[in-house]
C-alpha cells in the first residue's frame, strides 16, 4: 500500500480543510445523512460540499488502507486484491475497445490510480474529471513520478456541468464514482453530451439489488451506514440506473452484476472474521491498530481533533458494505456499457 497514504495519516487527514477546521467538517458531513437523521433531498441539494468534505476527510484513510485505486474488484482464487483491481480495470478497458492514442474521460477520477493503469494498459490519453482539489494535487503527483504528466490531465470540474466542449472523447468510464451524483439522468446526459457518435461509455455502479426491500428496518439502517461512509446522496437500484442511462441517450450494449459470479467475495477485506497479511490494515486486527494510532495522534495533537470520527464513520461504511453484500441487497460494480448512436451529431 501507498507510503504517502500512511504519511498523511500519521501528519493529520489529508485534505483542503486546515487542522482547526476538521471537527466542524466532521460534523457538517454527518449531519447530511439519514444515519443522523439528514435528509435525502438536503444530501441532493448540497451533494458538491458534502463530496468534497467527505474526501477532503478520508482520502489519505483510503489510500493508506487500499492504494492508488479507490474502488473493488470481483476476485478469481489465488489472485491478490492488489491484482484483481488491476484486472478489473483492464477489464474495463477491453470492454470499452480502447485503441493506442485516443482520448478517454475518467469521470470521477480519484487520486487517478485507473487513470493510471488504463492509460498504460491501452496507450490512451486519459483526462480525469474530479471537482476536489486535493485529489487532483495528488494525483498530479503521482502521474510525474511514474512520466505520465505529459500525456494523461486532471481537470477540476463537476460531473453534472462538465467543462469540455461537445463530442471530446473517444470513450468515458466511471469506477464507482457516478454514484455520487444527486440525478443519475443528468450526469449521463453530460456524458453523452462530451462522448463522440458512435462511442462507449462503461460504468461500474454502487447499486442496491432487486432483493433489496425499503420497508426493512435492518436493510434501510445498512443502506443509511454505505451512504454515511461513502459520501453518497443515495444510493439507486440497479434498474434505475439502467433507466436513466437508456433516458439519457444511450443504446445499451450490455449489463450485468459482476459480482453474482465472483469466485472469491469481492468484500473480503472488509470482513473482520477472515484475516489477510496482503491486507492487514483492512482486517480486525488491522483497524484495530488504525484505530488506535490515530486515537493516539489525535491525543497527542499531531492529528487533528475529529480524526477519530472520520475513522469510526468509515468502519461503519465497512459494516454495513459487508452486511449488504451478505444479504445480497447491495453491489459495488453493477456494469454496463452503453453506445452514443453515431446517427447523434448533436
Amino acid at each position: 500500500m501507498s507510503k504517502q497514504g500512511a504519511f498523511d495519516l500519521v501528519s493529520g487527514v489529508g485534505g483542503r480543510i486546515d487542522k482547526e477546521e476538521v471537527l466542524s467538517a466532521v460534523d457538517k458531513y454527518e449531519k447530511y445523512h439519514g444515519y443522523y437523521g439528514g435528509e435525502e433531498e438536503e444530501r441532493k441539494n448540497n451533494y458538491t460540499d458534502m463530496v468534497n468534505k467527505y474526501y477532503d476527510l478520508c482520502t489519505s484513510f483510503y489510500e493508506y488502507g487500499w492504494g492508488e485505486s479507490f474502488h473493488f474488484a470481483p476476485r478469481w482464487k489465488g489472485e491478490s486484491l492488489q491484482e484483481s483491481i488491476k484486472r478489473h480495470e483492464h477489464f474495463l478497458a477491453l470492454q470499452l475497445g480502447l485503441k493506442p492514442g485516443q482520448k478517454v474521460l475518467d469521470v470521477g477520477c480519484g487520486i487517478g490510480g485507473p487513470l493510471r493503469e488504463i492509460a498504460r494498459f491501452s496507450s490512451t490519453s486519459v483526462t480525469g474529471l474530479n471537482n476536489n482539489e486535493y485529489q487532483i494535487s495528488r494525483g498530479q503527483v503521482l502521474n510525474r513520478k511514474i512520466g505520465l504528466d505529459q500525456t494523461c490531465n486532471f481537470v477540476k470540474g463537476d460531473f453534472m456541468k462538465m467543462p469540455f466542449p461537445d463530442n471530446s472523447f473517444d470513450a468515458v468510464y466511471a469506477i464507482e464514482a457516478t454514484c455520487h451524483a444527486p440525478d443519475p439522468v443528468g450526469c449521463y446526459k453530460e456524458i453523452y453530451r462530451v462522448l463522440k457518435p458512435g462511442q462507449c461509455f462503461a460504468v461500474y455502479e454502487w447499486c442496491m439489488t432487486d432483493s433489496y426491500n425499503p420497508n426493512n428496518e435492518e436493510q434501510k439502517r445498512i443502506k443509511a451506514e454505505i451512504e454515511l461512509g461513502n459520501g453518497l446522496p443515495e444510493i439507486r437500484s440497479t434498474q434505475q440506473c439502467l433507466e436513466a442511462a437508456k433516458k439519457a441517450g444511450f443504446e445499451v450494449v450490455w449489463d450485468k452484476d459482476l459480482a453474482e459470479d465472483s469466485p472469491v467475495s469481492w468484500y473480503l477485506p472488509l470482513d473482520t472474521s477472515h484475516f489477510s497479511l496482503s491486507s492487514f490494515r483492512l482486517t480486525a486486527v488491522g483497524r484495530l491498530f488504525t484505530r488506535n494510532l490515530v486515537s493516539a495522534l489525535e491525543y497527542v495533537g499531531l492529528a487533528p481533533k475529529g480524526s477519530q470520527r472520520v475513522q469510526a464513520f468509515l468502519e461503519k461504511a465497512a459494516e454495513g458494505l459487508v452486511g449488504g453484500a451478505k444479504k445480497g441487497i447491495f453491489t459495488p460494480m453493477y456494469f454496463f456499457l452503453v453506445r452514443k448512436p453515431i446517427s447523434d451529431t448533436q
